[in-house]
């Protein structure tokens, strides 16, 4: 017992080697061909697997998904039962099976075949042979079970050996098929041109999606931003900053931000100029130049930018210098990146 963990970790990670070298060799053809024909689909990818191989069956349709490929996990028992109808042409299918004889997946083939849905087999069946430089095989051996021979492109899980001691419970086999579908999926998305703010835009509600969140989704805007004209008397600048309450009001000549006034600013002159601060005018108050972002800029951008300067808020500029709004700290701690 004293090594069987560090033994499973080994075998599965020799297991998933061995796996990059098919892909890199004798099965680089067929995994291209995979990825095109769902690159080429039109409708939806549809996975399916049953017991442990439908667990990652899910999990590799949860990772289609979030990168950029719709798709969906269809249970096979369910589906003889009416969920096959979910499958419709222009759909592709991908099927998991360790042994390549699952009954529950081989009853769904006659349908699959009628409704001319290409199938991508992801089966324990050594077809692609040992890897470059081993004796390898450039073109598939003779299918050795059912689905993988009729499977449209024929995907090789195979591994040497279970992690599992008794060689049973499915292991290296299970691995080896996730690391398959992943492989697939990030392929696709770089295929797609997919980029960080397309994974925040499916990843809204996820931590992953707040640290991508994008200061234009933060920021006050309209009416919620403090903004006085230079012209402005300090009276007037102080209930403008205390009916917003951000702290902070930006100075604007027409839509031009041209300078802010901010709490510590005003504290600052109070020290200094006592009660004849009221007689002052925004402008002869202001800082000039503020710190400013752009609304398509990282949250995490403007957090760091913050932290920089010490400073609660930003200004958001866009073209010319014209002001589209304020992004303050507090807006910022819903994003769990503080």
């Amino acid at each position: 017992m004293k090594h069987t963990g560090e033994n499973v970790v080994r075998i599965e990670a020799e297991a998933l080697r061995a796996l990059a070298d098919r892909i890199a060799g004798p099965m680089a053809e067929a995994f291209n061909r995979a990825a095109e024909l769902i690159y080429s689909c039109t409708g939806r990818v549809v996975v399916t697997g049953m017991g442990k191989s439908g667990l990652i069956a899910r999990k590799i349709a949860a990772t289609l998904n979030s990168t950029g490929t719709p798709a969906l996990f269809m249970h096979p028992v369910e589906a003889v039962h009416g969920d096959l109808g979910m499958v419709v042409r222009g759909d592709v299918v991908v099927a998991l099976s360790s042994s390549g004889e699952t009954e529950e997946i081989l009853r769904l083939l006659a349908t699959i075949k009628r409704l001319q849905v290409p199938l991508i087999s992801l089966t324990g069946d050594a077809l692609y042979g040992k890897a470059a430089g081993e004796g390898a095989r450039s073109t598939p051996a003779q299918a050795k079970s059912t689905l993988a021979a009729a499977a449209d492109v024929a995907l090789d899980c195979s591994v040497d050996k279970e992690a599992c001691t008794l060689g049973l419970a499915p292991t290296a086999s299970t691995t080896t098929m996730l690391a398959l579908g992943d492989a697939l999926a990030v392929a696709l998305s770089e295929r797609r041109g997919f980029k960080e703010e397309d994974f925040a835009n499916l990843h809204p509600g996820g931590k992953l999606g707040k640290r991508l969140a994008r200061v234009e989704t933060l920021m006050h805007t309209g009416d919620a931003v403090p903004r006085v004209t230079p012209k402005t008397k300090m009276m007037d600048v102080i209930y403008e900053m205390s009916r917003k309450k951000l702290g902070v009001t930006a100075v604007v000549e027409g839509e031009k931000l041209v300078g802010i006034i901010s709490d510590g600013d005003l504290r600052r002159l109070l020290e200094k100029r006592g009660k004849d601060v009221l007689d002052l005018t925004a402008g002869e108050c202001m800082s000039g130049h503020p710190k400013t972002i752009a609304a398509g800029e990282f949250a995490a951008t403007a957090i760091a930018l913050m932290e920089e300067k010490k400073i609660t808020s930003l200004m958001v500029v866009g073209e010319g210098g014209k002001l589209e709004g304020i992004v303050h700290l507090h807006d910022l701690w819903g994003t769990e990146m503080m």
